[in-house]
């Protein structure tokens, strides 16, 4: 039997408490400083809130603490973790490997963030030797990937991204911010070059591609392949945003979390999953009605063509339908959708660009945009990026968590005892005979449960039992169980010892061979490499680095790939990416490695 958790981002404690109601089994949030979402903090104070909520349900709150540090930051991410660890947080993800060390000498159980650039079993069994009970694996990876991972390091629990938005670089090897705008993704100031337009050059200047999307990646969708991903080892299903609303929180983990429990009904001898309680919806989740940007399996299954949307990095929605008649102020949907005033519409005009407008009224399928887009043709696919009744939904309380218990009440010779599975309370209580039957009372004032996260139908009791107990008491009862069921319900980790010996350390993977790669930013991550000083691209910039490695591949992507069954290019390379403002990065295809990488340098 495998236990199957379903992480779920929290912006805040709201989202996090959402998360956990919709059916996640764990979350990951970030606190004031140090995450690798620099706009998503939150005090400690929330989220020792979070984790009285979620350990209710056995439910595991996670804190990411995965941006580099540098040396003057030490002393207070030193505080932040012991603080951390005194309000029961679950595990913290890091990246840099003094974080790493200071977080296993306050007893924190430590996961590999992704940054770290978890792609092969060496560097899964490298991060494993070093105290990681969870790593979490490169977006990149191929579900037969993961399971050789898994083959290799089986001892090592593996978390795999399964929706949300993509970065176009392997994560923690992406310096194009900082080099462009002084903004480090390794320190949660991600600017977005990738979703930025840019011209593809060759060799001697010719225009390839003009003004187009090169590097935007569509979302990760990996709904329906759920159970290929926990049948190669996967233990642990990740939602990215931590930068998400609410709604995106609710509707996505309820979608995965519904996914989970039918994979689970068809093979209950093999998976459950890791936290407790029943969830029930106000609504039928949907993952076309949440922000994306169109869906991709991404590698799952080997490279996959369109992963990446060349014409716009913004959000299309749902399709639902196309253009039929177009009037002076108004225009028709062929389709059954329902509409609603406020939906957000949009589509790709002849240029292909993407422009978005809003209903103002709705007529059966004829809509009154509040301003009649120009450029609006019949026969155009339209997407609706805003739904107006589903957010409305979704603005209001839409599920309840419940954990199901069974009660028992007996008599005792001194009053009475009332139980749940191996969970039993007693009260002193004098016995008075019943003169009229108590059965139905009694079973209405102890299954009085709300405010709980506890639901009972009905109470056990003898066949002989024939007492009257007051109301009071019965309510007495009741409390003190779920008193006692709450403080049993989650058994909190146990500190771990301080990790010993701790470095030099060198990692096992050959992406390393420029200094900037293994992100070393002050003295403690030194002394585990066994370095002098920094090298870390934000503190010690290079004109030839390289400022990404992407699986993504131009070449493919526009059908020259000879590898895989594409034309021979009649470009001369090498290819270059040149943004609005006229500078340049030169492309290196790393065909050995099925690879292409993005250089600083224009040479």
């Amino acid at each position: 039997m495998r236990e199957l958790e379903l992480l779920a981002p929290a912006k805040n404690l709201e989202c996090g408490r959402a998360a956990i109601d919709h059916g996640a089994d764990a979350v990951y949030i970030g606190a004031q400083r140090f995450g690798a979402r620099a706009a998503a903090g939150n005090s400690v104070a929330d989220i020792a809130e979070l984790c009285r909520y979620a350990h209710q349900f056995a439910a595991k709150v996670y804190v990411t603490v995965n941006t580099i540090i540098y040396d003057d930051e030490l002393e207070a991410t030193r505080c932040l973790l012991h603080d951390l660890a005194g309000v029961g947080v679950d595990a913290v993800l890091v990246q840099d490997m003094g974080v790493m060390k200071m977080a296993r000498e306050v007893g924190l159980t430590v996961h590999a963030s992704t940054q770290t650039d978890n792609r092969s079993a060496e560097k899964v069994r490298w991060l494993s030797s070093l105290g990681c009970e969870q790593v979490v694996l490169a977006r990149e990876l191929s579900i037969s990937e993961i399971a050789e991972i898994h083959r290799q390091v089986p001892e090592t629990k593996l978390e795999v991204f399964v929706h949300g938005a993509l970065c176009v670089s392997y994560s923690g090897l992406c310096y194009a911010s900082q080099h462009c705008f002084g903004r480090s993704a390794n320190r949660g100031e991600c600017a977005q070059f990738c979703r930025m337009k840019f011209d593809l050059l060759d060799a001697e200047g010719r225009v390839v591609e003009h003004n187009r999307y090169l590097l935007s990646l569509r979302d990760m969708n990996q709904l329906d392949n759920l159970e290929a991903l926990a049948e190669a080892g996967a233990t642990s299903f990740k939602i990215e945003g931590r930068l998400k609303d609410v709604g995106y929180v609710k509707n996505v983990t309820a979608a995965y979390s519904q996914r989970l429990n039918e994979m689970i009904r068809r093979h209950p001898d093999r998976y459950c999953r890791s936290s407790r309680g029943h969830c029930t919806y106000t609504f039928a989740p949907n993952l076309d009605k949440t922000f994306n940007r169109g869906y991709t399996t991404y590698f799952a299954h080997g490279r996959q063509p369109d992963i990446a949307c060349f014409d716009t990095p913004k959000a299309l929605g749902e399709y639902v339908g196309k253009v039929k008649e177009i009037r002076r102020d108004s225009f028709s949907v062929a389709g059954t959708v329902s509409f609603a005033n406020g939906d957000g519409l949009c589509f790709f005009t002849a240029n292909r660009e993407l422009q978005g407008f809003r209903v103002n009224r709705v007529e059966g399928n004829r809509l009154y945009p509040q301003h009649m887009p120009a450029d609006l043709r019949s026969g155009m696919a339209l997407y609706r990026s805003s739904d107006q009744a589903f957010d409305r939904l979704l603005s209001r309380p839409s599920a309840e968590r419940k954990i199901p218990i069974t009660m028992s009440l007996r008599a005792t010779d001194d009053g009475f005892e009332l139980s749940s599975g191996d969970t039993a309370v007693s009260l002193a209580i004098e016995h008075q005979t019943a003169e009229k039957p108590q059965r139905d009372n009694i079973v209405r004032q102890l299954t009085k449960l709300g405010g709980t996260p506890y639901a009972c139908s009905d109470v056990d009791m003898p066949a002989d039992f024939n007492y009257f107990i007051p109301s009071s008491q019965l309510a007495e009862l009741r409390r003190m169980l779920v008193t006692k069921l709450a403080t049993r319900a989650y058994e909190p980790y146990e500190p771990h010892e301080p990790y010993g010996s701790y470095g030099p350390h060198m990692p096992y993977e050959p992406p390393y061979h420029q200094p900037h790669l293994l992100n070393i930013a002050n003295r403690e991550a030194c002394r585990f490499y066994g370095v002098e000083a920094p090298t870390a691209y934000e503190l010690r910039p290079t004109p030839d680095a390289v400022l990404m490695q992407c699986r993504h591949c131009l070449r493919y992507a526009l059908g020259y790939c000879v590898k895989h069954g594409g034309e021979r290019p009649t470009w001369k390379e090498p290819l270059y990416l040149r943004l609005g403002d006229g500078r340049r990065f030169r492309l290196e295809f790393d065909c050995r490695n099925c690879q292409m990488n993005v250089y600083a340098s224009a040479r």
